[in-house]
């Protein structure tokens, strides 16, 4: 291959200059071949492949285009999404030939980068289109539905400089600044005070606007309620769904200023990512507002379609379709969110994901009647949406603090691969593992978009994805990692996915190793950290909702221990796994941190530490909570003081969402995954507990499947074509290291 390349420079080029081109040159086509499968040509074509040329990088189209068009005609330019490269088919080869032999090596100045191009011909440009999501039922996107003139009057209404609370119910944020009318939401509860309304109804600018909205049948009746935020570039929202039992049906986003783009998902994982260009408006109606999460993804570009003049707007960023898209900057944008008050339950068509009728009227001051344990898939998608990943980005930053030692059997197995492998973390909450061994290429994926933010912060390569679909290609992993996450799902066929998902992605002879919390926290008449720190708490941390949450300050401890008799009475062998497995009535059960484990499915508590409380706020957006990030050392600075809360042992966490466990973490619990929506003790366990300043620390439940001995080698034994190559216990927590034949 290092022929080939050499082959696409016309003569040798003897000045040192030109040999470190080259010797670039090759590494970059290497690269390509290694890790993305893209094989150079050995003659000059009319299609070239450009390294560092990618929407991954910066780039945007129409900075590479205007390079590429200094060398003469392109037929086609295609741009993957999130891919550090792009691919460029010139009208003769005479064009191409110019381009590779006068912008190899040379910096593109990008808006805010700069980069070095490589270029190396291509035989052939291939596009494969992925079939675009569609759009949620009942939401409809109308562009320019007010004028300019209107929205500069609309945005002149909005008096950021007044700061009455009694009025407008004023917040400054973490990630936007929020001013409430006609009724305040509230971050401590999740809803609305209907019998206080606030002084300051909707504006009057507001009302023309809202007439229209009846005459073209968007509503039926004019909003009695308003939520105004205010974005800057880089700050957003995390995945919600504004509150059943708050708002009537249907909920209107008028996006004025900046255009961005909102992602909604589906429980079962489908994603449509939706354009919102300025003086538009969002209308959510029936299973779009009821069942999708809607949230802003915390970036300053984001991969929108090129615009055409010749052709429409597009509405949504079609994925698909690669040769139309560029990178969009954002900047200050201004959503009016207009909500009509509900005064009875609500009676929708989706009881699971409903407040109102899947949490039964109840005192306020009572804790939240527990979920059930799922009975199909989509109960099951629910249950994890609501209990695993609501939560881990509710909690990421705090979670991030008390994640920071990886484990060393964790960091032998990644320091016994080889320079060049390529590895995958699957879960890798805050990216812990990711820097472990510098001489392999890491790259990491969580459900959790706070912590994959924190991962991009740090500097680690890491995306978005759920563990059961990974956007990589089969075969591409010379190892994978999996620690903490595979106890999250609440399914045997869904942990087994997560397996065979891990499977797909290695390599013959690629090994995979997997963290699962363990129902056994007492082991060969050793009890875990986890369980020896019990004593250090006190006596009234026992309780659920008192007691630190085994992830949440504990490095690995998820499971707690009564007494090592306790434990023992309620080790059962792997075929009388359902004799553990009960659950009272069919509803989870709230565990007591540090205690033993006497179901294998349950919800474990995390304790959100003052000064760390990550979703404080309910976004106007929509009615869950916002979760806020808090600066690491800030809640580090505060670890100590409320030890009594959430124990820190020493030695930090695993990174719960699904990367890994400390090496001396108090608790030896895997998982740290971020999870679905969390109940709080004071809340329905449908809806995240956000708290303002004078409210007391909220308290999430994650939802955990704890893995009895022998329970995680059976399931990974009916996984076809991988051989598990070792297995053991390690504080607290089952573990194997598979091979792929």
């Amino acid at each position: 291959m290092e022929a080939n390349v050499r082959n696409n420079v016309k003569g040798f080029r003897r000045s040192k200059e030109d040999k470190k081109v080259l010797r670039k040159q090759i590494k970059a086509s290497h690269t390509l071949l290694k890790h993305e499968g893209i094989s150079t040509a050995s003659q000059p074509t009319k299609s070239l492949v450009v390294a560092n040329g990618g929407l991954g990088n910066g780039v945007s189209r129409e900075e590479l285009s205007a390079a590429l068009k200094e060398m003469g005609e392109l037929e086609t330019l295609i741009m993957h999404p999130h891919k550090p490269y792009a691919f460029v088919t010139y009208r003769s080869e005479e064009s191409a030939g110019k381009a590779h032999d006068h912008l190899n090596g040379q910096k593109l100045q990008c808006e805010e980068t700069s980069v070095t191009l490589y270029l190396s011909y291509v035989d052939s440009v291939t596009c494969e289109e992925e079939a675009p999501v569609p759009l949620p039922e009942g939401l409809v996107l109308v562009e320019d539905f007010v004028s300019p003139e209107e929205e500069t009057l609309l945005l002149a209404a909005i008096d950021w400089s007044s700061s009455n609370d009694d009025i407008t119910a004023p917040r400054a944020l973490k990630h936007r600044r929020v001013k409430h009318y006609g009724f305040e939401f509230r971050y401590d509860n999740n809803n609305v005070d209907k019998d206080k309304p606030l002084p300051a109804g909707i504006p009057q600018e507001c009302l023309p606007v809202l007439e229209r909205c009846v005459k073209n049948k968007h509503i039926d009746i004019i909003p009695d309620q308003l939520t105004v935020n205010q974005y800057e570039s880089g700050q957003g929202i995390p995945p919600h769904v504004d509150t059943h039992s708050a708002f009537e049906d249907t909920i209107m986003s008028l996006s004025l200023g900046a255009q961005t783009v909102m992602e909604f998902r589906h429980p079962d994982g489908r994603l449509a990512a939706v354009v919102l260009p300025g003086r538009s408006l969002l209308v959510m109606k029936a299973e779009s507002r009821y069942l999708w999460t809607h949230g802003i993804t915390p970036r300053k570009f984001d991969i929108v379609p090129a615009c055409d003049p010749q052709s429409p707007a597009h509405t949504t960023p079609d994925h698909g379709t690669h040769s139309n898209l560029t990178l969009s900057k954002r900047g200050t944008r201004t959503s009016f969110t207009f909500r009509k008050i509900r005064h009875e339950p609500c009676r929708c068509a989706f009881p699971s994901a409903c407040d109102s009728q899947g949490a039964p009227s109840a005192p306020s001051d009572s804790p939240p009647s527990p979920p059930s344990l799922p009975r199909c898939h989509d109960d099951a998608a629910r249950l994890e949406e609501e209990y695993v990943h609501r939560v881990y980005d509710a909690i990421a930053s705090h979670f991030s603090s008390t994640r920071h030692s990886p484990w060393p059997r964790v960091c032998h197995f990644l320091s016994s691969l080889p320079p060049g492998a390529v590895l995958a973390d699957v879960g890798c909450g805050n990216g812990k593992y990711l820097g472990v061994n510098p001489e392999v290429i890491a790259v990491g994926c969580d459900r959790s978009s706070a912590l994959v933010q924190i991962c991009a912060e740090r500097g680690f390569q890491a995306f978005v994805s759920d563990a059961l679909y990974v956007p990589l290609r089969t075969a591409s992993c010379d190892a994978c990692i999996s620690i903490a996450v595979i106890h999250h799902f609440s399914t045997q066929e869904r942990r087994l996915a997560a397996v065979r998902e891990l499977v797909r992605l290695l390599k013959p002879g690629g090994r995979a190793l997997i963290y699962v919390w363990a129902f056994e926290q007492e082991y060969n008449k050793q009890r875990s950290k986890y369980l020896r720190d019990q004593n250090k708490e006190h006596p009234e941390s026992n309780s659920p909702t008192e007691n630190t949450s085994e992830d949440s300050q504990q490095p690995y401890g998820k499971s707690s221990i009564h007494t090592s008799r306790h434990l023992r009475e309620n080790c059962t062998p792997v075929d009388n796994l359902q004799d553990v497995s009960k659950v009272t009535d069919g509803k989870l059960s709230v565990h007591t941190n540090r205690t033993a484990f006497n179901t294998q499915d349950l919800l474990v508590p995390w304790h959100l530490k003052e000064g760390k409380r990550r979703g404080e706020e309910e976004s106007g957006e929509g009615g869950k909570k916002d979760k806020r990030k808090e600066k690491s050392k800030k809640i580090l600075g505060n670890s100590t003081a409320r030890q009594d809360c959430n124990p820190d042992p020493s030695s930090g966490f695993d990174s719960n969402t699904v990367s890994g466990l400390d090496s001396s973490d108090a608790t030896h619990s895997p998982d740290s995954k971020p999870g679905p929506r969390c109940g709080t003790a004071q809340t329905s366990s449908s809806t995240l507990k956000s708290e303002s300043e004078s409210s007391p620390a909220p308290v999430f439940h994650r939802y955990y499947h704890v893995f009895q001995q022998g329970e995680l080698e059976q399931l990974c034994g009916q996984v076809a074509g991988v051989k598990v190559q070792s297995s053991y216990h390690d504080q607290g927590n089952w573990c194997v290291i598979l091979e792929k034949d």
